[in-house]
């Protein structure tokens, strides 16, 4: 009995015959005991022969070659993976050297690796049910795609091994045999497999080449597939218990593979109100009565896996409430299943950026979250505005202002003060953020939330960088305009000057910085001396004309809203900055305005009386000036001896120079010099100071002596204008502990020469 059992499983496990091979047929990696005496010419069992496969074939009779594999006995050939590696395609047999003409090979073979795939497949469609459920009133097969279709009979036959929820591994399923011979075709099955009678739970399956092919045993085994057996009962199951309004859910029915079902939600609403709705378009789902609208009743067919997935949408017109869905079997009928879902109304959320107190002009970030709709609608009530609230873009409108509400159900609305439609007033205001477009008389219909806002008028405020300029110094004009305006705007009115040179009406419009404040440089190098008139305007967010609420032309006419018409030009400076005034007062005019004066000056720059100073000494020249503060001044310490000699003569000269800068001072501006006199020789000294930007000079002369000086200041102080207006000269004298020396002298006769000059041109 023993030795009979062994015989008949040496008997199974016996390789099939060897499989003979000739030129242009196709081998696979991993077949054993080929006979490729054919291919190599038939020179008989027992000849060796080489396969060769070339990298590269430059010409018919010659190639480079890639690999070689050494065919020991053409009558028993064993093609192994290591052999081929990667080199898969057309190898040529040689029987001897050389090898690199591939018309001199005996035949060609065509070398393969194995590839086999499983899948599981619905009755006898094409739909994959791997790793989905199918039910006991289907069918399944398994099918197999490869490229092993040139072996032959009985070496190409794979069996199919199921693994049973229960563990244990079968290859006869439901009564089918699952074997399946590859040879010939390009992919085969099982046959179909009723499932009425199977074990519900999760299978597996993998094909496996059987005992005795060509390929048993050696790694070439399919991919595994799943999938579970179910008994087919009807569920339907939510993915929210809860939703809010505005949002979706889906539902997913569980029943026989690829059946058809009613669904439809059974609760009811009133008039005005809507269910959820079953979204249209959906695959699988045919909605009834309309399918391109939203609708509640559909019928539903389940996909091979035996369900369906159906996603309904909500919407501010659902009531809030719980929902019934429910599906039912169309035939027999006997079966069916619901699910509840609540829906709850959403909330409205609504704040305000900043502090929540702003001057009319600025912008106010209104944000929020909105669960119960899309949209959300802003109205606002205030002082003088419609009861029931009014759009904030334009407060004679009292349709609310529509926003679109993100995905992530946060909303943003940027609310310019500025541009509202018609000036709203100062004072305190209620913006209502509403989930419909409602105003406050229909609250009770919607969710909302609200935030107060303080709005201020806006100011102005402003100051010149000094009450007086010397004439070419620029003076600076600035200040803080709240309410956030782009610009504010200066008039400017003097002696014959309307803010342009030529006769003719100017205005400035500097920009106003995010922090409020602008600047606004004047150029008074071709302004006449006297008292200048500043009006620094504030649109106050109005932009009617081109000057906020003022129209102006260069001809010198002003204009607006609810004022006659004036001519600035012509008119004395005061009386032109008292008419733009009274246009400003309008009170059809929401502009506002500061008045500022400065006064233009002729430069004027003075040297203090220096008196003598010691050989040898530091010391320092002061003076005073109406030049701008932080102006620089050249200043030039010349010896009176340097005047023309003779080059073998020896030099006496000496001297100092550099820049003061002028600082700020009581009433007249100040400026110093430090003069190191400790290489001065003892001689008389010009001082010239000058300012550049002006032209403005002013000169003095002072000793520099032996010993201790007088406590009596010595020298002259002179200042001249460039202009040939009035100039004034100032001459101290005192007298000198020693006598000056000839350039000295010399110095003194030019400086009287150039007074007597600037004199005579009074």
């Amino acid at each position: 009995m023993i030795v009979a059992m062994i015989l008949a499983a040496a008997l199974v496990v016996a390789p099939a015959a060897a499989r003979s091979v000739s030129d242009g047929d196709t081998i696979y990696v991993g077949e054993d005991d080929l006979d490729v005496d054919a291919l190599f010419g038939s020179p008989g069992p027992g000849t060796s022969g080489t396969l060769v496969w070339y990298s590269s074939v430059s010409s018919a009779t010659s190639a480079t070659v890639g690999k070689t594999i050494a065919v020991a006995d053409v009558s028993d050939f064993d093609l192994t993976s290591a052999a081929v590696g990667s080199s898969t395609g057309a190898w040529y047999a040689f029987t001897g050297a050389p090898f690199t003409d591939p018309t001199a090979a005996a035949g060609t073979v065509l070398v393969e690796t194995p590839s086999v795939g499983l899948d599981v497949l619905q009755g006898t469609g094409t739909t994959s049910v791997d790793g989905k459920a199918v039910t006991r009133g289907q069918s399944i097969r398994f099918e197999i795609q490869h490229n092993v279709g040139t072996l032959p009979s009985g070496d190409a036959d794979v069996e199919v091994r199921v693994t049973t929820p229960a563990g244990g591994t079968v290859t006869t399923f439901e009564g089918v045999a699952l074997n399946v011979d590859l040879s010939g075709t390009q992919k085969a099955d099982t046959g179909l497999v009723a499932l009425s009678n199977a074990t519900t739970g999760t299978y597996t399956a993998q094909g496996v080449w059987k005992s005795g092919s060509a390929l048993y045993d050696k790694g070439y085994s399919t991919n595994s597939v799943t999938f579970e057996v179910t008994t087919g009962s009807l569920a339907v199951t939510a993915n929210k218990d809860t939703v809010i309004r505005n949002n979706a859910f889906t539902v997913t029915v569980t029943g026989e593979s690829s059946k058809a079902y009613y669904l439809n939600v059974t609760t009811t609403v009133g008039a005005g109100s809507t269910t959820p709705m079953i979204v249209p378009g959906q695959i699988g789902v045919y909605q009834i009565l309309n399918p391109t609208t939203f609708a509640n009743e559909a019928i539903i067919n389940t996909t091979a896996g035996g369900t369906r997935t159906v996603e309904f949408n909500t919407t501010t017109s659902t009531d809030a409430k719980t929902y019934t869905i429910e599906v039912k079997e169309l035939a027999p009928g006997d079966k069916s299943d619901e699910v509840k879902v609540k829906v709850e109304a959403g909330a409205v959320t609504v704040t305000a950026s900043g502090t929540g107190t702003y001057y009319i002009g600025e912008e106010i970030t209104l944000s929020g979250t909105n669960t119960d709709n899309n949209d959300v609608y802003i109205f606002m009530t205030g002082p003088n505005l419609d009861r029931d609230g009014v759009n904030p873009k334009n407060v004679t409108d009292t349709t609310p202002y529509q926003v679109d509400v993100e995905a992530d159900d946060t909303w943003s609305f940027k609310w310019n003060t500025a541009d509202t439609t018609r000036n709203i007033d100062a004072g305190s205001y209620t913006i209502y953020a509403v989930s419909k477009n409602v105003n406050k008389d229909k609250l009770s219909d919607a969710k909302y939330d609200t935030v107060s806002v303080s709005l201020r008028s806006g100011f102005i405020s402003a100051t010149t960088s000094g009450a007086t300029v010397a004439r070419g110094d620029d003076l600076t004009l600035s200040g803080t305009a709240q309410g956030n305006p782009d610009n504010v705007f200066i008039w400017v009115f003097g002696k014959n000057y309307y803010g342009s040179l030529g006769g003719g009406l100017d205005v400035l419009s500097p920009s106003v910085e995010s922090d409020g404040t602008f600047e606004e440089d004047i150029d008074t190098t071709d302004l006449a001396a006297g008292q200048y008139f500043v009006v620094v305007q504030h649109p106050m967010g109005v932009t009617t004309g081109n000057a906020g609420s003022i129209t102006w032309t260069t001809a010198g006419w002003i204009s607006g809203s609810g004022i006659n018409m004036v001519q600035l030009t012509g008119l004395q400076a005061p009386a032109a900055a008292a008419a733009l005034i009274n246009a400003l007062d309008s009170p059809n005019i929401p502009d506002t305005y500061v008045k500022l004066t400065f006064v233009v000056d002729e430069p004027q720059l003075f040297i203090d009386p220096i008196g003598d100073k010691a050989a040898g000494s530091t010391f320092t020249i002061t003076g005073t000036t109406n030049l701008a503060v932080g102006e620089t001044l050249n200043v030039e310490v010349t010896s009176a001896a340097f005047q023309p000699g003779q080059k073998t003569e020896g030099s006496t000269f000496s001297g100092a120079g550099g820049s003061a800068i002028i600082q700020q001072g009581d009433g007249m501006n100040t400026w110093s010099f430090e003069v190191d006199g400790t290489s001065f020789n003892v001689d008389q000294y010009i001082i010239t100071v000058e300012s550049i930007d002006t032209g403005t000079v002013a000169t003095a002369v002072f000793n520099v002596i032996e010993g201790q000086p007088t406590t009596q200041p010595t020298g002259e102080v002179t200042e001249t204008p460039t202009e040939t207006e009035t100039t004034t000269t100032t001459t101290t004298t005192a007298t000198p502990t020693q006598s000056p020396g000839f350039g000295a002298l010399l110095a003194l006769a030019g400086l009287g020469a150039v007074a007597f000059l600037v004199l005579r041109r009074d």
